[in-house]
């Protein structure tokens, strides 16, 4: 399929011409405010500036320029967190200063989402859909006071809309974009619909409903898909496709200080594997075939239920209490599929994993009166359920065997102390009770000074725990081919970050120019890691220890600029990370990564049009992997993977007093589609992958949205 390059051509150099017209108008993007409302670890919502912690905003603006749809597309561009695509589950790895998802913390208003691993962590952000996100908010560090266990390298807060400034609002858009070069209306490209309404039925009552549907045909890259029956490996999909819809409701009260919403999400995703192994059936007798093939379909199901309710109490102490019910399945369908026939047989369906878990949280704050002195103390219950491991996926689907629960019980305090109108403390501490584990202790200590001319400099130093997983602690995979056992003996892991920020905020030529940089330094420690280990050679066997330690150092900086019609946001990171596997002789040296990262917008207000580019450079990594010498010993060497380059361009153009918005863009510019890796182990039965999947190749999409207020 034919693609111009004129659109590559214009994203990548048609802001740079526009800026050069200095074109004086007073519509532009300084509108977008510095002082963004925060509420992510605060004891009041407050504005970034007055934060003690750092928290990183990506506001609604933001989303709408880049066009993104889940969470995966819009943080795939932040400094110092890469996602990594898993082309055989349909599922985004991710990693915060070189740890994954199980260390930080996904969550949509304070609350931790469900998934098939467990709550709040190893999240698939591909899950995450932002039809009805307002703002999400980044804190990097240790969060453990704040936010428990597994919130060690940070925290992500999604935001929702809660009310709206008009009796009506209608929304709609659809969003066609192409897969790489391939695109069909049915069966290629990926395919989205949303549809969206809200209302304010009166001054106190407002309620939104949203339903969207992503049709992700799948990357085929010269495979030939469900119909094809030669038995050459070409059948089936290089991606899996996958369909998901998702349908959410809120509705929300307000009276003076008191708030209260409901909060419910529906998600559905069916992911298709169509096996690249085919049976010709052969019919000696006839000498005809009818070729047939094991495929399987999973499905995904998630149910969320949040209630909130935020007031005083006294008209004194404020009180913020959420109850939260979730609960995902994760389904198998597996038969056999009479290709020419299109006929399924021998079907077999069960359940394999389930995951639900009540969750309660409750802040209260205010306790006197005080300028100088704030107090919060709070609550957090988990009761979690899960059957299931997604290791015995193809051997014992519906096997509920494994039946297990997690129940924690925490309690916390933090204080904001103002010591001066400059200099203020946020000390805090949690204590967590669990069913599984001795009781665990939490603290932190923050610090925030305010210098002149604009610079503040704030420390963070703060501890929290990863408690084991549910396949770490409750996994039991045993046949004549394998013995993988967890341990309900483990210990969670301890985690330490320390982090201290420099930050400068200036205005030039009386407020026309506004620039803002920082500069920051971490460190992140971690003992007794998780690991999967051999326990016993012959026959061999598998299971998971308290073993290892990390730790990452690093500096990064970050860095704002609004001229006008112009903004711009650059930023640069160098990360070194040291892993020991105590079970076998490893170097501790640190391994650099380096990572740059750039966000540029340009406005036309005349034209109502925004061109923009998103652009990341990720560096060589290294890693030190185990390899077998000469003389037939195991020793470690540092393996490497590429560094690569990925950009992201749009063009958005407004209509009709903003009520139809057109954007046109390009994921993935350089056609970056894998880097050749030396840094994987290898697996059981395999060898190490020499090659990481990362994207489809360059692609293009076109989103035409409708919104009407009344």
């Amino acid at each position: 399929m034919y693609r111009s390059p004129l659109l590559t051509l214009i994203s990548l150099f048609s802001f740079v011409a526009l800026f050069a017209q200095n074109e004086q108008v007073k519509d532009s993007l300084k509108a977008e405010s510095l002082e963004e409302v925060v509420v992510t670890g605060q004891i009041n919502p407050q504005s970034v500036s007055k934060s003690v912690f750092e928290v990183k905003v990506i506001s609604r603006n933001d989303i709408e320029r880049q066009a993104g749809n889940n969470l995966a597309d819009i943080l795939n561009n932040t400094l110092n967190l890469n996602i990594t695509p898993n082309t055989s589950t349909g599922k985004s790895g991710v990693s915060l200063f070189g740890l994954d998802s199980q260390y930080f913390k996904v969550l949509v208003d304070n609350i931790p989402i469900i998934n098939e691993e467990g709550v709040g962590n190893n999240t698939d952000l591909t899950l995450i859909n932002l039809d009805d996100i307002e703002r999400i908010e980044i804190v990097e560090g240790a969060m453990g006071v704040q936010y428990g266990a597994n919130a060690v390298s940070g925290i992500i807060n999604v935001i929702t809309k809660k009310s709206a400034k008009t009796d009506w609002e209608i929304g709609a858009y659809v969003q066609e974009e192409t897969v790489g070069d391939e695109y069909e209306w049915f069966s290629k490209g990926r395919h989205i619909q949303s549809l969206k309404l809200g209302h304010n039925f009166s001054e106190n009552i407002y309620a939104n409903a949203v339903f969207t549907r992503n049709d992700f045909g799948g990357f085929w890259n010269g495979k030939m898909g469900e119909k094809y029956d030669r038995n050459d490996s070409l059948r089936g999909h290089e991606w899996l496709p996958k369909l998901q819809q998702n349908a959410k409701a809120l509705v929300s009260y307000s009276k003076n200080d008191f708030k209260v919403f409901y909060r419910f999400e529906y998600l559905n995703e069916q992911i298709e594997d169509y096996s690249r192994n085919i049976s010709l059936g052969l019919n000696d007798a006839t000498g005809t075939s009818n070729p047939f093939a094991q495929d399987r379909i999973f499905t995904n199901n998630r149910y969320y239920h949040h209630f909130n309710a935020t007031g005083a109490i006294f008209n004194q102490v404020d009180y913020n209490i959420s109850l939260s019910y979730q609960e995902q399945t994760k389904d198998i369908e597996r038969y056999t599929y009479i290709i020419r026939d299109d006929l399924k047989e021998n079907i077999e369906k069960g359940e394999f994993q389930q995951r639900s878990a009540f969750f309660s949280r409750g802040t209260f704050s205010n306790f006197f009166a005080s300028e100088r002195v704030g107090l919060q103390a709070g609550y957090e219950l988990t009761n979690e359920r899960g059957t299931g491991s997604a290791i015995a996926v193809i051997i014992n689907p519906g096997d509920d065997s494994v039946r297990q629960s997690l129940d924690n019980y925490d309690f916390f305090a933090s204080s904001e102390i103002t010591i001066t109108d400059r200099f203020s403390l946020r000390p805090g501490a949690r204590v967590s009770f669990s069913n599984l584990f001795e009781t665990q202790y939490i603290a932190s200590l923050s610090a925030k000074q305010a210098l002149n001319n604009g610079w503040e400099l704030r420390a963070i130093l703060g501890s929290a725990n990863r408690t084991p997983n549910y396949d770490e602690l409750f996994t039991y995979f045993v046949d004549v081919n394998h013995n993988v056992q967890g341990n309900p003996d483990l210990l969670p892991e301890k985690g330490l970050s320390a982090f201290f920020h420099i930050k400068k905020n200036s205005a030039l030529s009386e407020g026309k120019i506004r620039i803002k940089n920082k500069l920051s330094f971490n460190y992140l420690g971690l003992s007794d890691r998780i690991e999967l280990i051999v326990v016993q050679q012959n026959p061999l066997e598998f299971q998971y220890s308290n073993i290892d330690s990390f730790r990452a150092v690093g500096a990064f900086t970050e860095n704002e600029i609004f001229i006008g019609n112009f903004k711009g946001q650059l930023g640069a990171s160098l990360q070194g990370i040291s892993k020991v596997l105590e079970t076998r002789t490893t170097n501790d040296d640190f391994l650099f990564n380096l990572q740059l990262n750039a966000n540029l917008a340009y406005k036309v207000p005349k034209w109502n049009t925004t061109f923009s580019a998103f652009f990341k450079y990720i560096g060589e990594q290294q890693q030190f992997v185990e390899q077998t010498d000469e003389a037939g010993q195991q020793v470690f060497e540092v393996g490497r993977t590429e560094g690569y380059s990925w950009l992201d361009a749009t063009i958005s153009k407004s209509f009709f007093k903003n009520q139809f918005v057109a954007t046109l863009g390009s994921r993935n510019v350089f056609n970056v589609t894998s880097v050749n890796s030396s840094a994987v182990d290898g697996g059981t039965h395999n060898g190490p992958a020499t090659q990481i999947p990362l994207g489809y190749g360059r692609s293009y999409f076109l989103k035409l949205a409708y919104n009407l207020n009344l």
